[in-house]
């Protein structure tokens, strides 16, 4: 999923969060466009870079990666870069290594309960140069392309050969040896992937694999387990580049000619993301849950306002033909829930979409599942829920005074309105991957109602009235495969969607 929310959202007009959370889910919220060059290191401090700092430090002006024989890791540890996920993009990085290997990870993914373990594409690094230039599937199906090879990975998870870039070993004579500077050229293009250094195209990957191949992921670097080592990263240059190929790179790979180019350059017309609203049947009076009046809403500010979108209303719950989800990059559910929830008889099928980098948004009653399997997948899906006998379900003036800096809430200003604000969420432990979006501390009169399900419980009047924690009632989930997740509380009353922001 690709594309920039650069614009100033104010410009949607009504429901500015709502909207926005909503594209945030299919376009990667990053401050560069697509064409335009990023620099990701400022050349003396790691900030936007997180790694573990027994290993990683700035020298030279140079992401710097270090094992000594005093004090090595147990495993392949990585550093990794905040900034944002990579989808269709070039990376330009200078790199030197003195012992051992390394690698470039890029569309990756973080190995859960891991802390700074990395899976995924990675562009290799060796200082002997058998290896440096091949795409390597790090805890990913293994080797995806030898160095001077063309290939194709199938539905059964390994590579096939398909042409010949040129001899492996005079291909290494492009690279300079241990302890000199070169430069990793590293294209990506829908599931198309060119891995070329100082200039020379080293492999040239297209994934079919259908089931495993991954459309968007983080960018690190590694620090290989084994012998002491030392690695360095400087010069990282970013260019995001259009869904479909729109920017065209120039070809000047040595031993390739035109008729072999691995990157076609002709531009074609991004495809437009399209946002699927599952909106539920009418469950309360006049102006109150009205989710197909609500989704009808939001998608019309979406489909006026970004043409690279285009948002599509499902009424009455689960669509009829699922099929509407297929090609879906992203899915907002304004809805019952509890036991009445849509999601609830599809877990597997919402599951699978998920594995594949959709999106979720759930508005109001619609991020609340019953506890157990559902409850699990909602933390997996959007980083949190509602759970009954933990969460609660006032109606009070929530006044967010201030914003983070995020791109949900670029054009948005602070603003206060009464609402059936959910609180008290069960999020993932830490708040791992969890960017809070709006956040007040309720007041005490919330908390009247005697115990219920639903109205109050032990544990909401320690964190509220004791601890006086700050309660979020919109939050926005990077998960660790790459996609997305978006919850919001609030969309009780319908005249609310009036409000600009």
């Amino acid at each position: 999923m690709s594309g920039h929310l650069r614009r100033p959202i104010g410009r949607f007009g009504r429901s500015t969060v709502i909207a926005c959370g909503v594209m945030a889910l299919c376009f990667t919220c990053v401050p560069a466009t697509a064409g335009e060059w990023q620099s990701l290191f400022d050349g003396k401090t790691l900030k936007g870079w997180d790694g573990n700092p027994d290993f990683w430090r700035v020298e030279d002006g140079a992401i710097t990666g270090e094992t000594t024989k005093e004090k090595p890791t147990r495993g392949n540890t990585f550093i990794i870069w905040r900034g944002g996920t990579l989808e269709d993009f070039e990376l330009k990085v200078e790199y030197r290594i003195f012992a051992h290997n390394s690698g470039i990870q890029y569309r990756s993914f973080e190995i859960p309960g891991q802390k700074w373990v990395v899976g995924g594409y990675q562009a290799d690094i060796d200082v002997a140069n058998r290896f440096s230039g091949c795409c390597y599937g790090e805890k990913f199906r293994g080797m995806l392309c030898p160095r001077g090879m063309k290939t194709v990975i199938g539905p059964n998870h390994k590579f096939k050969v398909v042409g010949k870039l040129g001899d492996p070993a005079e291909l290494a004579k492009a690279i300079k040896p241990a302890g000199q500077w070169n430069e990793y050229h590293i294209i990506a293009r829908g599931f198309h992937f060119v891995h070329k250094i100082n200039g020379t195209v080293m492999a040239d990957v297209t994934d079919e694999d259908v089931e495993q191949r991954r459309r968007s992921g983080i960018l690190a670097f590694q620090l290989h387990a084994g012998p002491p080592m030392k690695v360095q990263f400087r010069n990282i240059r970013l260019k995001r580049l259009s869904s479909g190929g729109a920017e065209a790179t120039s070809d000047n790979r040595k031993g390739v000619s035109s008729s072999q180019s691995a990157v076609p350059t002709a531009a074609k017309a991004p495809q437009k993301k399209k946002i699927v609203f599952i909106a539920g049947p009418r469950s309360h009076g006049f102006a109150a849950h009205e989710h197909k009046a609500g989704c009808m809403l939001l998608a019309k500010a979406i489909n006026e306002n970004v043409p690279q979108a285009e948002a599509v209303v499902v009424t009455n719950g689960w669509p009829k033909d699922s099929s509407i989800l297929d090609d879906a990059a992203s899915i907002v559910v304004y809805s019952d829930g509890g036991g009445r929830h849509p999601l609830l008889g599809h877990l597997d099928e919402v599951n699978a979409l998920m594995k594949k980098g959709v999106g979720l948004a759930c508005i109001h009653y619609a991020v609340e599942v019953p506890k157990g399997p559902a409850g699990e997948k909602f933390l997996e899906w959007i980083g949190g829920y509602f759970e009954t006998n933990w969460s609660v379900n006032p109606h009070w003036t929530a006044n967010f005074r201030k914003l983070p800096e995020h791109p949900i809430t670029n054009g948005v200003r602070p603003f206060a309105i009464n609402d059936e604000w959910y609180y008290h969420m069960r999020f993932r432990e830490g708040l791992e991957g969890i960017t809070p979006i709006l956040s007040d501390l309720p007041p005490a009169s919330t908390l009247n109602r005697p115990d219920g399900p639903h109205s109050n419980n032990p544990h909401v009047r320690e964190a509220v009235l004791k601890r006086k924690e700050p309660q979020h009632v919109a939050w926005a989930y990077q998960r660790p495969d790459g996609g997305r997740g978006f919850g919001f509380t609030g969309g009780h009353v319908h005249w609310n969607w009036g409000h600009n922001d």
